[in-house]
């Protein structure tokens, strides 16, 4: 008879450690993103440019310019392998984008950088919202304006994938850049960004 209990006993323990398992590595996948914002201030960032970067409602904002020219964000930090996610809502008219592994932290163009842009109005939408600017287009161009979106970019190695609201939407094999910051960018009318969040790979 008490043969006949070891064995249910021990099947029951097996189903506990199977179902508390799971959960558990979804914990930690979860903690494996480090916020880059903390909701609260713009510490963690250096500022490039003369753009009116402040932080409104939980959001980091910015909608003037003091020049012609764009302003950044940039990440103190240095990245090479990463997901980077960021949560956006921009302007029907807004110029911006997420820069990548820049290679000069106070120079930011996309000739020394990648950028995964935000362009609804752009002149030439080939390298529209959701392209990659420079390398590859998007084709048809998705809108991203007056609504809450959210950047999934995966760089690893050569292998650089976007994807936005869920959707990829631009894929690179390159080794043009291999390291530095992550960069947020404000080049024209009006820009949030109310998460930014990154795993190292």
């Amino acid at each position: 008879m008490q043969r006949l209990f070891v064995l249910p006993a021990w099947l029951i323990a097996l189903s506990f450690a199977a179902i508390s398992f799971p959960s558990l590595t979804s914990a930690q996948g979860k903690s494996d993103f480090v916020e880059l914002f903390d909701g609260k201030s713009l510490e963690g960032w250096s500022t490039v440019g003369d753009s009116n970067w402040r932080v409104e409602d939980g959001a980091i904002v910015a909608d003037k310019m003091a020049s012609k020219d764009a302003g950044y964000l940039v990440s103190k930090g240095s990245y090479k392998d990463f997901v980077v996610r960021v949560e956006f809502m921009p302007s029907h008219d807004a110029n911006s984008g997420i820069y990548f592994r820049c290679l000069d932290p106070k120079k930011i163009t996309d000739r020394t950088c990648y950028e995964a842009n935000i362009f609804d109005e752009r002149p030439d939408p080939s390298y529209g919202t959701g392209a990659i600017t420079r390398y590859v287009e998007v084709n048809p161009m998705p809108k991203a304006g007056e609504k809450w979106n959210t950047f999934e970019i995966t760089v690893k190695g050569r292998d650089i994938t976007v994807v936005l609201n869920g959707q990829k939407t631009a894929e690179l094999r390159n080794g043009m850049f291999d390291e530095g910051p992550i960069v947020l960018q404000h080049g024209a009318g009006a820009i949030k960004f109310r998460k930014v969040a990154v795993k190292p790979l």
